[in-house]
């Protein structure tokens, strides 16, 4: 039987641990079928006693754990406590949940549910159908909660998920969980790690899933969420998006270099009295070799294309996928000049290549020549 372990950070919680172990350990975990479920409590010593509320627990509860550490901020206390749920409980998957009731335990069981329909990763969602955020919050923290969620979710471009930056998520290990560099995560000491961590785990997930989470006003103390925790989300979602998108800014830049030899091609070739179709077929050529060269050295830096041989042999195969390229924009080119004249040309080449050549090639490379792209994988994946 599969083992699920919840990962559950208590600092100064002694007032919300005992009840939320009644409720999971006593209540919840009864009606989850086809798992073993644990429930991991990471006390970085609180000084009200949450780690000996814990224990008292224990005596009553095999299937609890509590594992003691100096106090490093939340996202340490996660990491601590998946590497412990990993290697000492031997969890097949892990998830994450607060201890202060924003995350009310009825809704462990569909997200666990979802795990055992074939998900790798469950995301907890607050703005799917089903879902909500409390209404005994204000007005402006609604807004800065839907519209910091949206923003993040723009700049990592994953509109398919709605809810970016909940804290309630079960993970797959194998697959998912263990490829990631966990003590490597940014901003471990905040909230803003969750981003890091969601960002990597949906990239190694086949599958990834939302249902809906009634999120909960706290029933203790004040939220610790505030303007810095904030910022370090939105700093590191900013760092993700770049970052994530780095080869694409590469591969647009050497596009645009290309564009320019195209251009200065196009003008070249007409100078010489070629027939239209040679002009267009002539300085796409140019453009292809320019292309193939700056990408292989700089965009697929990491999949570079070494040995003479082989480099000789992937420039002859560049050139053959390069093929639909020069079709896209003979065809076009030549269709427009037609219908426009010969002072369309420069006109008609910036669109050309921005909707119809750039998404080929972009494909064609990743796919094709660096195979950087795991075919296979997305299509399953999708």
């Amino acid at each position: 039987m599969e083992k699920v372990v919840i990962v559950m950070p208590a600092y100064n919680e002694a007032e919300n641990i005992g009840r939320m172990v009644e409720e999971l350990c006593g209540q919840e975990f009864l009606s989850i079928r086809g798992v073993e479920m644990h429930l991991l409590v990471v006390d970085d010593n609180s000084p009200d006693g949450t780690g000996k509320v814990v224990q008292e627990r224990m005596r009553k509860y095999d299937r609890l754990h509590l594992l003691s550490g100096e106090k490093q901020g939340l996202g340490m206390a996660y990491v601590r406590g998946m590497k412990y749920a990993v290697k000492e409980l031997n969890a097949d998957a892990v998830m994450e949940m607060d201890a202060d009731f924003q995350h009310p335990p009825r809704f462990v069981k569909p997200m666990v549910e979802a795990y055992l329909n074939g998900a790798d990763y469950v995301i907890g969602s607050r703005y799917i159908p089903g879902g909500s955020v409390p209404k005994e919050w204000a007005f402006s923290r609604k807004a800065v909660s839907f519209f910091g969620n949206l923003f993040i979710r723009l700049v990592l471009l994953k509109p398919s998920l709605h809810d970016l930056t909940t804290g309630f998520r079960l993970t797959r290990v194998g697959g998912v969980l263990d490829k990631i560099d966990l003590d490597n995560l940014m901003e471990k000491e905040r909230f803003a790690y969750k981003v890091d961590l969601l960002y990597q785990s949906v990239k190694n997930a086949k599958k990834t899933v939302e249902v809906p989470l009634e999120f909960a006003p706290r029933t203790k103390e004040k939220s610790k969420f505030n303007p810095k925790e904030m910022i370090a989300t939105f700093k590191v979602a900013i760092i993700l998006g770049i970052k994530d998108k780095a080869k694409f800014i590469k591969f647009g830049t050497v596009g645009f270099i290309g564009y320019v030899v195209n251009a200065l091609g196009l003008y070249f070739f007409a100078r010489l009295k070629f027939p239209e179709w040679a002009i267009w077929a002539s300085a796409t050529e140019l453009a292809v070799i320019n292309n193939y060269i700056l990408n292989n050295i700089w965009t697929f830096k990491s999949e570079k294309i070494t040995g003479l041989g082989r480099w000789i042999y992937k420039f002859f195969q560049f050139n053959l996928t390069s093929v639909g390229a020069l079709i896209i924009q003979t065809i076009f080119g030549t269709l427009g000049v037609s219908l426009f004249g010969p002072g369309s040309r420069q006109i008609l080449l910036p669109f050309i290549i921005v909707f119809l050549v750039l998404p080929y090639n972009y494909f064609m490379y990743n796919a094709v020549i660096w195979k950087s792209w795991n075919l296979a994988k997305i299509l399953k994946r999708n």
